[in-house]
């Protein structure tokens, strides 16, 4: 698997995390991989042959792009031979805004947009191993795009807060800082988003728990819930199970036997 993760350019900062390019060859049998929530959501590109996700009704082709949008529990993805990916890892309360598309819940998203006109041009240059000019593209339809958009103040400030605190910051304390009521900061938030202030601080803590367990399988579990802001252990345990279905300890064994395999093989669209 090849992995690359890309800053975007200084205009762009405030609303997008990175871009990232990812290649993995599945084989010839479909196989399955799991995506575990973080705080960011993602407008994907794939290019290859394809991938689904599985839903109860079976497994569902997903389009090229598609949005990612912030989980609250992991979804399942299929795939087969190659499959490559670039992705935009936006703040989610920028990409809807940035798209300029109605917000909504978290979860999978396919959607109509001019974004997908670069899916032909792409898609050439990726199979081509052209990937630095693919993502130039990319970057360049963000640029554009970013140009024509007036983003929320308010809403920046308060992801910057958010984002240093690691998720662990009360609201009064956000809105604080983002020089906004409370009231007022929640109804932006979910105008932008679909999700409250208190959802994605959650996914945000979450998410840096996750990578601590997974770079680092032997941490103390109390340590991380104390260093996180968690009431307790147990209170870490609810909430890491809640996003990921598994709890703290589970997960770090999963870890620790997958590096006596491969090294940095931890991505946050496709777990391994």
């Amino acid at each position: 698997m090849l992995h690359q993760e890309f800053e975007p350019p200084e205009e762009l900062r405030d609303t997008i995390k990175c871009f990232w390019y990812n290649r993995r060859d599945f084989g010839k049998i479909q196989s399955d991989f799991e995506v575990i929530p973080d705080g960011y959501a993602e407008i994907i590109f794939h290019f290859g042959s394809g991938c689904s996700i599985s839903s109860p009704e079976g497994l569902q082709p997903l389009p090229s792009p598609f949005i990612m949008g912030l989980l609250n529990q992991p979804v399942i993805i299929s795939a087969k031979n190659c499959l490559e990916i670039i992705s935009i890892r936006c703040f989610p309360w920028t990409i809807f805004d940035l798209l300029g598309l109605p917000s909504g819940k978290g979860g999978v998203h396919i959607f109509e947009h001019p974004i997908a006109q670069l899916q032909s041009t792409l898609d050439k240059l990726v199979h081509a191993g052209r990937i630095g000019e693919a993502l130039d593209q990319v970057k360049q339809y963000f640029l554009n795009a970013r140009s024509q958009v007036a983003m929320d103040s308010m809403l920046f400030k308060a992801g910057v807060a958010m984002t240093k605190a690691n998720g662990n910051m009360p609201v009064s304390q956000v809105a604080e800082a983002a020089h906004a009521t409370i009231r007022t900061l929640e109804r932006k938030f979910r105008q932008s988003s679909g999700y409250t202030v208190k959802d994605v601080s959650g996914l945000m803590r979450f998410e840096q728990v996750r990578n601590q367990l997974w770079l680092n399988p032997d941490v103390n579990i109390a340590g991380l819930a104390h260093d996180f802001g968690y009431t307790d252990q147990s209170h870490l345990s609810r909430e890491f199970k809640r996003y990921s279905g598994t709890t703290p300890a589970a997960f770090a064994r999963k870890a620790k036997k997958r590096k006596q395999v491969v090294i940095n093989d931890f991505v946050v669209f496709i777990q391994s």
